[in-house]
């Protein structure tokens, strides 16, 4: 299923959707929290952004990923907006380090290049232990991020759908086999031919082939003058084939921050009324 938005009517909603909390009159707060991960043997920076409210209330949680060459406190310096967006839809965010150009995967080759399992698993348990999340499986848990991380969250909430119940992508580059030698993606995959297996079935194109019946919700969104454009228009195009259920956006735009601090709107209006379907149903 093809959704492409009346961005001006979308943007009303959106209007509509965040007027309704603009009596708050503080914004949301941002931590610098560092995480040890276990399996890389380090400690990890991440940026928490969290809203005001009571002590009690519990919150749903989107995890807001880089692209390459950014780091933990990309998002929050580039679009200080992300406090407010946290408050006024009553929602967590997570901004993990991926240091510079993990790619968000285990590297095959690369003991500490192990951010799949970091993010998935040990990032998620420490911040349902100390923050107020609703932790009920992945029924209040999303992943979104750009262009590296547009990839990582596709990528992660694909193998792990337990833990993640929808994801996104701004500007994902999201075929690996047409990077094979950029972006220091050989650095973490190893030999184009000797691991070309890895390249092919780590491709979101490949993941979405390989499984059909995919039930995540997913949202698409690129720039149609963004240099890797095709790939999210060719991923569009396979789900479409495939008939996997899915939003999909394009509108003129750049790889750029421009594009992705406005974007970031549509995919926050996405997860909430995803996280607001969880709440409807449980309910009734």
């Amino acid at each position: 299923m093809k959704k492409v938005y009346n961005i001006l009517n979308l943007s009303i909603i959106i209007f509509i959707f965040t007027g309704c909390n603009s009596f708050k009159s503080h914004a949301a707060n941002a931590d610098t929290v560092s995480v040890t991960s276990t399996i890389m043997k380090k400690a990890i920076k991440n940026v928490v952004i969290y809203p005001n409210g009571n002590k009690s209330d519990h919150y749903p949680v989107l995890y807001l990923l880089h692209g390459y060459g950014g780091c933990y406190n990309s998002w929050i310096k580039r679009v200080p907006e992300l406090k407010t967006i946290a408050d006024n839809n009553n929602i967590i965010i997570v901004c993990p380090d991926g240091a510079i150009s993990s790619w968000y995967v285990d590297s095959p080759i690369d003991s500490t290049m192990q951010y799949e399992t970091y993010v998935s698993k040990e990032l998620v348990a420490f911040i349902d232990q100390h923050y107020n999340t609703k932790n009920e499986g992945n029924k209040y848990r999303a992943i979104s991020g750009f262009s590296m991380g547009g990839f990582g969250a596709l990528f992660l909430a694909l193998r792990h759908p337990d833990i993640f119940g929808a994801c996104g992508s701004m500007s994902g580059a999201l075929n690996l086999t047409h990077i094979k030698k950029n972006f220091d993606v050989n650095k973490r995959l190893g030999d184009t031919a000797l691991n070309a297996k890895y390249y092919a079935d780590w491709s979101i194109i490949n993941m979405l082939k390989n499984n059909p019946n995919i039930k995540t919700p997913m949202i698409l969104d690129c720039g149609r003058e963004d240099f890797i454009f095709g790939m999210s228009k060719e991923a569009n195009e396979k789900m479409i084939e495939l008939n996997i259920p899915h939003d999909y956006i394009e509108r003129p735009g750049k790889h750029n921050w421009k594009y992705w601090s406005n974007a970031i709107q549509y995919q926050v209006l996405f997860f909430r009324n995803y996280f607001n379907t969880n709440h409807s149903s449980n309910k009734s």
